[in-house]
């Protein structure tokens, strides 16, 4: 729609294929970019199928709709289409008890279907303690529906999540990691049900308390727990994502509620993901990417041979975008006893992970062709399945993380990561002090 609306402002009529179920989100991106009445022409094609006659009878049965959105005359309004101009809603949304503050927001789709906290004024004001800047400043305006994330409405978001103030530094570096990844948008709005995977490295895991052992992605710990939760409520509430509206996953997926991890550095044999990727290893720092799937395996061995045989030897075929590597400390250990670091690692993973030419014949399928869907091959070695691609330049990542033990993660799917540096504010360790022993205490049994 984004195509269709930038041909329009060139002076170009257009009229644009929609699949009948994503009129909602059509209509919703054409409203975001100043054209609420731009043509579509609603169709029966799934999404990404690759069924020729399927696609030929449906085309077919709206070509004269398509001809018809290209040559009836322009109404007044698409003459001149005005913006929808934003709400100006009251400071005050609602007063109640905790049931009825959590009805009402949930009832204006505000919440991700779980309780939240009310953001009170009190609750708010103590929320930005966790930085130095005013409320009022503009951290980024966020794709794909342009919503403007102010300190404030990420404080607001944060409350809901259940964030310490401490939690601040990152979320503002979030938002900035939205920006940074020219694709976010396009993950979030997808029939792909990719979810954020956030990543936190630094002293701050430390501080605030961000889990990066045994069970990091489980639940259990607010700052992994309430992080994530609060980066959701952003994207629906300031980036536009809404579940069937915009939000078009298939499948959905239970990691946009939050999946946030500490990498376990002090366990790791390497450098942090965060020195590898420029910043100091004193910087603390939040790394964002849109994982479609994870996977857990257990290795064929637990020597470098068969962690590495296991990795090219089970990944998805038709897989798209960037494969994260999530590596325990023993698996890490393994590999780097065996002399392998990082960038060997990914070397192995480009130059052997591959698909054969007769994949289908193997399969006990007849086709014409090779096996090529999703294959980003370099021209003339069809078989090879990573390939760097400008919009994937890094097209395999290693995370260090988790407990000790044999499994291996894989993340598959997405853009290559976005990492920003949290900024402290001057009252950082008077904050941490305060918040430091919100920490569960669990009986023993």
């Amino acid at each position: 729609m984004y195509d269709a609306i930038f041909i329009e402002e060139h002076g170009k009529p257009t009229a644009t294929f929609v699949f009948e179920h994503f009129l909602n989100d059509v209509m919703s991106a054409a409203s975001s970019r100043g054209m609420p009445l731009v043509r579509v022409v609603a169709e029966t094609i799934v999404s990404e199928s690759t069924v020729v006659p399927t696609i030929e009878a449906a085309i077919t049965a709206v070509a004269d709709d398509m001809v018809a959105a290209l040559t009836k005359p322009l109404t007044a309004g698409e003459k001149s289409p005005k913006r929808r101009e934003p709400e100006n809603p009251p400071r005050l949304a609602f007063k109640g008890s905790l049931e009825e503050v959590n009805r009402f927001f949930y009832q204006r789709g505000w919440t991700d279907g779980l309780p939240i906290i009310p953001p009170t004024e009190e609750a708010v004001a103590e929320m930005l303690t966790g930085t130095d800047l005013p409320a009022d400043h503009l951290v980024a305006e966020l794709e794909p529906r342009r919503g403007k994330a102010t300190v404030e409405r990420i404080a607001v978001n944060a409350v809901m999540a259940g964030c310490l103030p401490t939690y601040m530094p990152l979320l503002i570096a979030g938002v900035q990691c939205l920006t940074e990844s020219p694709t976010a948008g396009m993950m979030a709005a997808s029939t792909g049900s990719f979810s954020p995977f956030w990543l936190i490295n630094g002293p701050i895991r430390h501080d605030i308390h961000v889990t990066g052992t045994y069970g990091a992605a489980s639940p259990g710990n607010i700052a992994n727990a309430a992080i994530g939760r609060a980066m959701g409520l952003i994207t629906k509430n300031f980036r536009g994502i809404r579940k069937q509206i915009e939000d078009m996953g298939v499948l959905g997926n239970p990691g946009k509620y939050t999946w946030v991890v500490g990498e376990n550095e002090e366990n790791s044999p390497w450098e942090p993901f965060h020195v590898e990727r420029g910043f100091q290893k004193g910087d603390s720092t939040i790394t964002v990417t849109f994982p479609q799937s994870f996977q857990q395996m257990i290795p064929f061995g637990t020597d470098d041979k068969g962690i590495l045989a296991t990795v090219v030897g089970s990944l998805t075929p038709a897989r798209m975008g960037v494969f994260g590597l999530a590596l325990t400390p023993s698996n890490a250990k393994a590999l780097a006893d065996g002399g392998w670091n990082k960038a060997t690692i990914k070397e192995y993973i480009l130059k052997n992970t591959r698909v054969p030419e007769d994949y289908y014949s193997i399969l006990g399928l007849e086709f014409s062709g090779p096996f090529d869907r999703g294959n980003q091959s370099a021209q003339g070695d069809p078989k090879l399945v990573f390939h760097p691609t400008p919009r994937d330049p890094e097209p395999v990542q290693i995370y260090v993380y988790g407990g000790f033990g044999s499994w291996l993660g894989f993340l598959q799917g997405g853009p290559s990561p976005a990492t920003r540096k949290a900024e402290l504010p001057k009252s950082w360790d008077r904050l941490v002090t305060r918040y430091r022993n919100i920490v569960p205490n669990y009986v023993r049994y």
